[in-house]
């Protein structure tokens, strides 16, 4: 399957159309399978109702505001990897993606949908934490940096989106959970998301510019006061990131389908 933004010969009313028909087709998909996008959600604000408010209260504001943004960044990991690789890899199983391409549709609405579904799942994630770090962590943050921390993590999913749908072209269906798990989690453990990087081992502090959860984690805190670095380092490897799989996908679904 080729990525592509026009299909030669049709007007671009009805290829705006196309785009938009099929975000709204994916988000219906998912909608009408809760389980698979409710766990997606929940997990992050399970996590972060344990650990970032339960336990930071001894620890004092800033820890609880920390926290908000690492377990943003975790949540917002998982509809890209996830919401992406494991739908594209059991679709590509089922067929659907040859269904697709017989279709009269601009070849990257498909694509594009799912990456509207996950900016979108990765919103509602951050909206929850929010919620909770206000009304039962007792954060404070001002209206900019919320939303600030609200437009990283919509943005901030597109790299994973980029790594999921690379994983989806190299695994099938059923063993493509098993996989992400071994990159979601254990990348969430060495970017520092679950405790901060100083309390990990030296030679993983190291490594951890290695991994794009590390640098949009940089940014997440930057966006609710806690990171005053440079910031555009950060950018061009999540912007790196992102390209590069993208087009290792991309390659990969023209060949293979």
């Amino acid at each position: 399957m080729e990525i592509t933004l026009s299909t030669p010969g049709m007007p671009r009313r009805r290829v705006i159309g196309a785009y938009l028909e099929e975000a709204r087709s994916e988000c219906l998909r998912y909608m009408r399978a809760p389980g698979f996008m409710l766990p997606i959600m929940l997990f992050p604000a399970m996590f972060y109702l344990l650990f970032g408010v339960l336990m930071a209260k001894s620890n004092g504001a800033d820890a609880a505001r920390y926290l908000l943004a690492s377990y943003g960044v975790f949540g917002v990991m998982s509809p890209g990897l996830f919401g992406f690789g494991v739908s594209l890899a059991l679709e590509r199983d089922g067929g659907l993606l040859t269904f697709k391409r017989a279709l009269p549709m601009p070849p990257g609405a498909y694509l594009l949908g799912k990456m509207l579904m996950a900016m979108a799942a990765a919103g509602v994630v951050i909206l929850l934490l929010l919620a909770m770090a206000f009304s039962l962590g007792h954060v404070t943050l001002s209206l900019a940096q919320a939303a600030a921390l609200l437009l990283t993590g919509v943005l901030g999913v597109l790299p994973f989106c980029a790594l999921g749908m690379f994983v989806g072209t190299l695994i099938k269906g059923q063993g493509a959970p098993g996989m992400l798990q071994l990159i979601y989690l254990p990348m969430s453990f060495m970017s520092g998301l679950w405790f901060p990087l100083p309390m990990l081992p030296k030679f993983l502090q190291q490594i951890a510019p290695v991994w794009p959860a590390y640098h949009l984690d940089r940014l997440a805190l930057a966006s609710v006061g806690m990171n005053d670095e440079p910031l555009a380092g950060h950018l061009m490897v999540l912007l790196g990131v992102t390209a590069g799989f993208t087009l290792l996908a991309a390659r990969r679904l023209r060949r293979h389908g």
